[in-house]
């Protein structure tokens, strides 16, 4: 009676152990999904925006406005994989960098208002977006942490759980030590 007593309790233990665990890692993944949906967030901003910065440019350089019309275009195929919307992400930023140096040719442009507050509003989601960016995969690494350990291991894999994809924008150039000449 008594060894049927102490079963019964380390199965009590165990169940309530592993709820506990289950738990754990249903809120995690549910963090990663929320982390994501901040960089996601970010993303529209910016996208609504650049309509607005195409028509402040038309006057100034059609060329620079169809390079924004482009990144629109691009944007507008739906993305559901975290790799491809981060490949859309590299390429829209990677444009807009280029059309920020392009627009230094621009005096004009650079004096109009409505185009620096558009600027201005583009930087400030450019750094939310960083920041969104971070968010995430610190959540991916705290969930892929819980399932990756023990005792959280067992109970992931009874749930056939997969770690989460990290978010990473891949610019080969910037790890390049760059060539600085002092003497120019």
């Amino acid at each position: 009676m008594l060894l049927l007593f102490i079963l019964g309790g380390i199965l009590i233990a165990l169940f309530i152990v592993a709820w506990t665990l289950y738990n754990r890692i249903i809120q995690a993944k549910n963090i990663v999904s929320e982390g994501f949906s901040g960089i996601d967030v970010q993303l529209k901003r910016r996208f609504e925006l650049i309509p607005n910065l195409i028509e402040a440019v038309k006057g100034y350089n059609a060329h620079e406005a169809k390079v924004l019309e482009e990144i629109v275009a691009n944007r507008s195929m739906s993305l559901t994989d975290i790799n491809a919307i981060a490949q859309s992400d590299q390429s829209i930023t990677s444009t807009l960098k280029n059309f920020r140096i392009h627009v230094e040719d621009y005096p004009d442009l650079q004096a109009n208002t409505q185009f620096l507050k558009l600027m201005d509003n583009l930087s400030e989601i450019e750094s939310e977006l960083s920041m969104a960016r971070r968010y995430y995969n610190g959540t991916v690494r705290d969930y892929n942490t819980k399932i990756q350990i023990f005792p959280g291991v067992l109970v992931a894999n009874m749930m056939k759980l997969k770690p989460a994809v990290f978010y990473q924008i891949e610019h080969s150039e910037e790890r390049l030590t760059p060539n600085v000449d002092i003497h120019e």
